[in-house]
């Protein structure tokens, strides 16, 4: 690998780790500090850096760090959502089914851990087992080109989430039942299906990203519905086969707000203090 590309991944994990605060300014020569790499190496991986909108060069300011503001964020979702979408319904219609199991798998063991209590180790796995599933939809789809915008856009993704909310104890179990649901509709090869709880579940980080459901309200709250793929309203939540499960109401006869187990179905509602 060039040291120009050794200092961009290099780069790409202080910002991820968040040795690398959005919106600051840097240095060439720190830049040089932090990756590692010489300053020859740091110069040419500059233009690549502007080109993926990561950092901008400011006249008489020098270098700065993509700043995370909401511009960013309802951009950067929006691009999330239409790749993701299409990805995860070519996903249910063609992945193998090893692979499928090997996901469930994966999900199934951090839901029952986290019944035992939540701990930072098991947040590490988690958000590593989160990221890795999307990962794997969009990379079954074998195109290189919306490989490489949605890598580029993951980068902005996390960047958002770990400077406005990380997966915590609060938002690992609700963000794993909408990872079922995703798997529960793949399972049973139901495209549609499975695109509109992937875009329920982007709604969810979305609104998390923009202050507007943190830690238990996430998990209290119902998310708004998201258009599907023909423009029509996306049910609030589905059943183990992907289809609108019923609503649930309160003594008053009124609509309770739908809540997920870690089977992606859909759990008892609950009150509020």
């Amino acid at each position: 690998m060039k040291q120009r590309d050794q200092a961009y991944d290099a780069f790409v994990q202080q910002l991820l780790d968040g040795r690398l605060a959005p919106g600051s300014f840097v240095t060439q020569r720190e830049l040089v500090a932090l990756t590692g790499l010489p300053l020859g190496a740091v110069r040419e991986m500059i233009p690549r850096l502007e080109a993926d909108g990561l950092i901008s060069t400011l006249p008489q300011r020098g270098l700065q760090v993509a700043a995370v503001d909401l511009r960013l964020v309802h951009e950067a979702f929006q691009l999330r959502e239409i790749i993701e979408a299409a990805a995860v319904a070519h996903f249910a219609r063609t992945a193998p089914a090893g692979l499928v199991a090997s996901l469930r798998a994966a999900h199934a063991r951090i839901s029952a851990a986290a019944e035992a209590g939540v701990t930072e180790a098991l947040i590490a796995e988690a958000q590593a087992t989160d990221w890795g599933f999307h990962d794997a939809v969009v990379a079954h789809l074998g195109n290189g080109l919306v490989s490489e915008i949605h890598r580029v856009n993951l980068i902005r993704i996390r960047v958002i989430m770990q400077s406005r909310v990380a997966l915590s104890p609060e938002v690992l179990p609700p963000a794993f039942a909408e990872h079922a649901a995703i798997l529960s509709a793949v399972e049973d090869r139901d495209a549609e299906a499975a695109a509109a709880a992937l875009r329920r579940h982007l709604e969810t980080s979305r609104r998390r990203a923009l202050g507007l459901d943190t830690g238990r309200e996430a998990d209290r709250r119902e998310v708004p519905a998201s258009p599907d793929v023909d423009g029509r309203e996306a049910p609030s939540s589905l059943d183990s086969n992907g289809r609108e499960a019923p609503a649930s109401r309160d003594s008053n006869g009124r609509e309770a707000p739908a809540s997920l187990d870690s089977n992606g179905r859909e759990a008892p509602s609950r009150r509020t203090a």
